[in-house]
């Protein structure tokens, strides 16, 4: 009977042994799943398109990489937006080349220093605006916690705007930005306010591209921070 107790408690002990290695041979041999790819649409204009930076310097390209980082993974960035373009140039382009997709894991939109450049009104303005933006959300699956609304930097303390009112330039940009704001937050989309981070270019010129006037890549770091800690808690 002894003997048979002492064999009794081997079996028991080689038993759990066992089981132990295999649950931590099944721990080890589980797959590791591959995080979602995400996308992710920018609307606008040349603050977008990144002029005169690296296309990894643009601010959606930069907020991506930073996305990566934190293990959301995004596919490359697709654009609708060019130099120059004023919100009816948006919309025009929307029209003529309407994205077929409606499920975007996330938007950005960024929009109107060119309807300030060419003295277009606010009332003009905010009509459009409020078009594009509604665009947006729905690009975003009708979600509007997946929309990011960027505020018009000021090119008021840019080189290229040497000779010209800048404080008239300032305020014009400050009209133009209440404006998106206030549709922005009655939209319940994201608003990121950059423009007080342009102006430090005033004091920084690395903050400024080569060409004198767009943001430089060090500039739309920033912005990418900002984006990507915003899209970061939204998904």
């Amino acid at each position: 009977m002894k003997n048979f107790g002492i064999v009794s408690v081997c079996l028991i002990a080689l038993f759990s042994c066992a089981k132990q290695r295999m649950s931590i041979a099944t721990v080890d041999t589980v797959p590791i799943k591959p995080d979602t790819v995400r996308s992710l649409l920018a609307l606008g204009d040349s603050y977008t398109i990144g002029q005169s930076v690296l296309q990894n310097e643009r601010f959606p390209a930069q907020t991506i990489e930073k996305l990566k980082a934190l293990n959301v993974v995004f596919s490359q960035a697709e654009y609708i937006a060019t130099t120059g373009w004023t919100t009816r140039n948006l919309i025009n382009a929307i029209n003529s080349n309407f994205p077929t997709r409606t499920n975007y894991d996330f938007v950005t939109l960024l929009i109107g220093v060119n309807n300030q450049y060419q003295g277009r009104s606010q009332q003009e303005y905010a009509t459009e605006f409020t078009f594009l933006l509604n665009r947006a959300i729905l690009y975003a699956g009708s979600k509007a916690n997946r929309v990011a609304v960027l505020s018009i930097p000021d090119w008021s303390v840019t080189p290229f705007a040497n000779g010209q009112n800048t404080a008239l330039i300032a305020r014009q940009i400050d009209s133009f930005n209440l404006i998106n704001k206030q549709i922005s937050l009655q939209m319940n989309v994201h608003y990121l306010d950059i423009t007080l981070s342009t102006r430090m270019a005033i004091a920084d010129p690395t903050l400024i591209a080569n060409d004198g006037l767009h943001p430089s890549g060090k500039e739309y770091t920033k912005w990418a921070t900002m984006l990507s800690d915003t899209i970061k808690l939204s998904l």
